[in-house]
């Protein structure tokens, strides 16, 4: 039997993996990688083997991978020198005899040349690496997450209307549950070998379709509302959110406008064999209360 390893076991991409495989393989073939193997002990309780290790200390990595197959690595948050961690896991995967890594990146469009603060350079960094490593390797890019798809919309767009920074790109983000189902798929089947994906929820839409959207849901118009990117960006500022994560939030709101977002394909829906939850849907049933706001990155690895 191959033994799978999901780093991030305690964070909500990695905690989701791991508990949609259980329900496809025994819990002796799975393993998941934290810093604080405490954290997991629902899982632990399950059977999982819950392994201690930093992405930044080299020695836990492989100490941790040892007797893994399949290494499941979701990337890391972004302000904490991805490239150091990503390169010390792909190696440590190689030193202990780990056959085959997928890597979760962000989505992105290299003919267009957009740089999304924060990730795209260390995904470009970690790709590179695990296709010089001599591993098989699949890279998963990841859209933007609907279950915090308020963190670009704003709590009070009824109120307000929909005010971000100017652009007609699109976005068509997915469910964190559908993203770690497609995680299981290549995890556990065939065919996947050296291959890079772009993830996509079911339906895209720019910022001015969403507005439509939420008008319908609503039965009031929700106005679209472009507004220059240092306004966005000062109306993080003065809700008390610190200069650095402030720009980090807004580069993220602009780079759909901008395109960063809107390469769409039908990759997720192949993988995991039925349509995912699109926008629109999620919407009737969430929003606007989608949960604590938060970006891709802080939802991954923990």
């Amino acid at each position: 039997m191959e033994k799978l390893l999901v780093t991030g076991a305690t964070g909500n991409l990695g905690r989701l993996t791991l508990q949609l495989l259980l329900e496809r393989l025994p819990a002796e073939q799975l393993a998941g990688l934290s810093r604080s193997p405490d954290r997991a002990a629902d899982l632990t309780e399950r059977g999982v083997d819950i392994r201690q290790g930093d992405y930044f200390d080299y020695a836990s990595l492989v100490r941790a991978f040892d007797g893994v197959d399949k290494l499941l690595l979701v990337s890391a948050v972004a302000f904490t020198d991805r490239n150091t961690q990503h390169y010390n896991a792909i190696t440590a995967a190689k030193q202990a005899g780990v056959k085959h890594v997928i890597y979760t990146a962000i989505q992105r469009d290299e003919d267009l040349g957009i740089n999304q603060v924060g990730v795209t350079e260390s995904d470009v960094f970690t790709e590179q690496t695990l296709r010089a490593s001599g591993l098989t390797y699949t890279i998963l890019r990841n859209p933007i997450y609907l279950d915090y798809l308020e963190q670009y919309l704003a709590a009070d767009v009824y109120e307000k209307g929909l005010r971000v920074p100017p652009g007609e790109g699109t976005m068509a983000p997915a469910l964190l549950r559908d993203l770690a189902a497609g995680n299981v798929a290549v995890l556990t089947q065939a065919g996947h070998e050296n291959k890079t994906y772009t993830l996509n929820g079911s339906q895209a839409a720019s910022y001015r379709d969403i507005a439509a959207t939420l008008s319908e849901i609503h039965g009031q118009p929700v106005p679209y509302l472009p507004v220059p990117v240092e306004e966005f960006l000062e109306s993080y500022l003065q809700k008390d959110v610190p200069g650095p994560v402030a720009e980090f939030l807004t580069a993220w709101v602009a780079g759909v406008g901008l395109g960063s977002f809107s390469k769409h394909t039908d990759d997720l829906e192949r993988l995991i064999g039925y349509r995912p939850t699109g926008y629109r849907e999620f919407l009737e049933k969430n929003y606007p209360a989608v949960g604590p706001g938060t970006t891709n990155e802080s939802a991954r690895s923990a």
